[in-house]
């Protein structure tokens, strides 16, 4: 699926212009994937770790403080997790260029299960690994998947995104300044569909849960928890990790109020915030270096 929504500290739309990701595009015709995850890691990645200082210095702290690494390892760490997040873009223009990946679906009956049911469900993303590739690694699902998008994102990858992602039953709904996409969300679950939100940045509202995560105090936005909560909807956490240059694995995750549910909206909501916050650990902690947020996701945590 689609990149969805930017934290107020980074904003990760893809950089450059319209004409350089055409000839990005038009490049893997002649040279191999593999050649230009060499150039980038050569002359690119370097040039990035120096001009964003902020996302250096964010990733820089989350290797020593949350993964507990040695200043070495933290800063070798710091550029392989740049390394992979050029390869993360890298792989998206490749499939605009029509260049195929295999995926391996851990989970996957938790997805057609809720697909054959008439009502709607909600899939939470986060800002790990390839989550936009989640829309082909699914073929074409029997229920529409609305993916919330960042409405700022380049011309050129949304023009590439609708084109594919269209023909697998995948709409995207940007983002809007008249909250026109919350009316269009809300239509897609009456409607049985899929809605597909991030679940770890907080964006256009200050309302917030707290979880604990990675040892820590980290805060979660309280909306699309909130929407779960309120409308009893089934919820999936899916994540879209790379393995090998053509291979990702794809994790599908359910989160569940259990047999005990609490009956207050926004108790339910904190439970399905701290069983993401949980299943982040676990996919962070398998794939440190494809954790992707940019900015210190612990600034409100005391430590």
């Amino acid at each position: 699926m689609p990149e969805l929504l930017e934290h107020d500290a980074w904003q990760g739309n893809t950089g450059g212009t319209a004409w350089m990701h055409r000839l990005l595009i038009g490049s893997f015709r002649y040279v191999s994937l593999r050649l230009l995850y060499a150039v980038m890691a050569v002359c690119v990645v370097p040039f990035y770790m120096l001009l964003a200082h902020k996302g250096y210095i964010a990733m820089y702290h989350f290797f020593r403080q949350r993964m507990g690494y040695g200043r070495l390892k933290a800063f070798g760490n710091v550029y392989a997790n740049h390394y992979r997040f050029g390869q993360i873009i890298l792989d998206r223009f490749a499939v605009y260029a029509g260049k195929h990946f295999e995926f391996e679906v851990e989970g996957n009956d938790e997805f057609l299960s809720l697909c054959r049911h008439d009502e709607g469900f909600l899939v939470l993303s986060c800002h790990t690994g390839n989550y936009e590739l989640a829309g082909y690694a699914f073929g074409k699902p029997t229920k529409r998947f609305n993916a919330l998008v960042y409405s700022g994102e380049a011309p050129t990858v949304m023009e590439n995104r609708n084109r594919l992602l269209s023909k697998n039953n995948v709409r995207m709904i940007p983002v809007s300044s008249d909250m026109s996409h919350i009316f269009l969300m809300n239509e897609a679950l009456l409607d049985g569909e899929i809605v597909s939100i991030p679940g770890d940045r907080i964006f256009g509202s200050t309302k917030s849960l707290t979880c604990t995560f990675l040892g820590g105090s980290a805060q979660f936005p309280l909306g699309p928890y909130a929407m779960a909560a309120q409308r009893n909807l089934p919820v999936l956490a899916i994540f879209v990790m790379k393995q090998a240059t053509y291979k990702y694995k794809v994790y599908v995750r359910r989160l569940s109020l259990g047999d005990n549910a609490p009956k207050r909206r926004d108790e339910k909501a904190q439970v399905l915030a701290t069983q993401m916050a949980q299943a982040m650990e676990q996919i962070v902690r398998q794939y440190p270096t494809q954790w992707f947020n940019y900015y210190e996701f612990w600034q409100h945590d005391g430590q």
